[in-house]
């Protein structure tokens, strides 16, 4: 069976190694994709144990078209009573790039026919559209003449893990901060500081990396428990099998803000999380922060985009900076943020820089080795 893994772009390589991890097969890389094989057992465990997949798709057909008529005869091909029955509610997601259709939505509206017209000529009857809550959601995916058909065996995508009772203004995807942990090295053996921890999110998934905890453990819905096919006792033997690999940590994880509201925010989500003995959450202002231990990692995810004026952006840089080299020397800190102008008045100069985006925002992502002495200034 093949398969087609979503992620972030940047992530491509962490996921990559997950899948290895995991015992997927025949592993390529695409953009903000991995493709590979395996069975349906490996897809179950995917979409529980994945911390850099947003979905997982499954292919089921792959041909070639020379018009949009050649859409709707190959669909009807497919034999969609494999994996649905015409009482099941089903979408299209098009994802479409070829010179045979003027907008996106036409090659959906083909591919819909092509289905409920395969019931029709089977069954006399034709399973309903539903966009909002499918039993069963297909991806169709046109560059130029290729097509791939595939089921999304996730639909509600893998960032909801389920622990975000509340959020901030705007948070960080849960996908994005473990695949940042994870690019930066952080072994869960050191300590980690997220001094502007927002609804917790860096946190909360460093505790998730420290304890072994699936991400999709809190999860009540996968797409693919409304299958035709959906195996509920090969998923359980999935699931029992993770959790019971979930380990007790002494790491020491603390996260902070200024605002009284985030901190309540954050306190919520890692109790929902089930990581309130590993998680302190505190209010404190940054400039004030100065850690016990000699070492660790410092992840830090200011406020960027349209949050502040620039003037305050650079200002507020400018306080990162100095609390970092006079207050964190031994540390290793982490910072992602898209404002480049305002990063270089962090005043230090990063060893190491990542591409990634959250949202639409291009963001960089920039390791600073911290020690005492003069500062230097990276150029971006």
């Amino acid at each position: 069976m093949k398969f087609i893994a979503k992620t972030l772009y940047g992530l491509e390589d962490l996921l990559v190694k997950e899948l290895l991890d995991l015992g997927a097969e025949e592993i390529s890389t695409a953009n903000r994709a991995v493709l590979f094989s395996g069975d349906t057992g490996l897809m179950y465990r995917v979409n529980y144990s994945s911390r850099t997949a947003l979905s997982v798709l499954m292919q089921i057909q792959e041909f070639r078209i020379r018009s949009a008529d050649d859409l709707y005869d190959k669909g009807l091909d497919i034999e969609w009573d494999r994996y649905m029955n015409v009482e099941d509610t089903f979408s299209v997601v098009p994802v479409v790039q070829s010179p045979y259709f003027s907008h996106t939505g036409f090659a959906g509206l083909k591919l819909k026919d092509s289905i409920a017209d395969y019931f029709r000529k089977k069954t006399g009857r034709r399973p309903s559209v539903n966009p909002s809550d499918p039993s069963v959601l297909v991806n169709l995916h046109i560059s130029n003449e290729k097509v791939t058909v595939s089921l999304d065996s996730t639909v509600i995508p893998l960032f909801r893990r389920g622990y975000r009772q509340e959020q901030a203004s705007a948070p960080l995807n849960e996908v994005l901060a473990a695949g940042m942990l994870l690019l930066s090295g952080w072994n869960a053996k050191s300590g980690l500081i997220d001094p502007m921890c927002g609804s917790g999110t860096i946190p909360v998934e460093a505790g998730m990396i420290a304890c072994n905890i699936p991400p999709g453990r809190l999860r009540q819905f996968f797409g693919l428990q409304k299958w035709k096919n959906y195996d509920s006792d090969l998923f359980n033997r999935i699931r029992e099998d993770c959790d019971a690999k979930i380990k007790q940590s002494p790491v020491k994880i603390s996260g902070y803000d200024i605002s009284e509201q985030a901190v309540n925010q954050a306190i919520s989500n890692v109790k929902k999380a089930g990581l309130d003995h590993l998680i302190s959450i505190e209010v404190k202002d940054f400039r004030d922060l100065k850690p016990s231990g000699d070492a660790g990692f410092v992840f830090i995810n200011p406020p960027y985009g349209e949050r502040l004026l620039p003037d305050e952006t650079d200002s507020l840089y400018n306080m990162i900076g100095s609390s970092l080299k006079h207050n964190f020397p031994g540390y290793t800190a982490w910072i992602i943020s898209s404002n480049k102008e305002s990063l270089k008045h962090i005043g230090l100069k990063p060893k190491e820089k990542h591409l990634l985006y959250n949202g639409a925002l291009e963001c960089v992502f920039l390791k600073y080795e911290l020690y005492a002495g003069s500062r230097k200034t990276g150029k971006f």
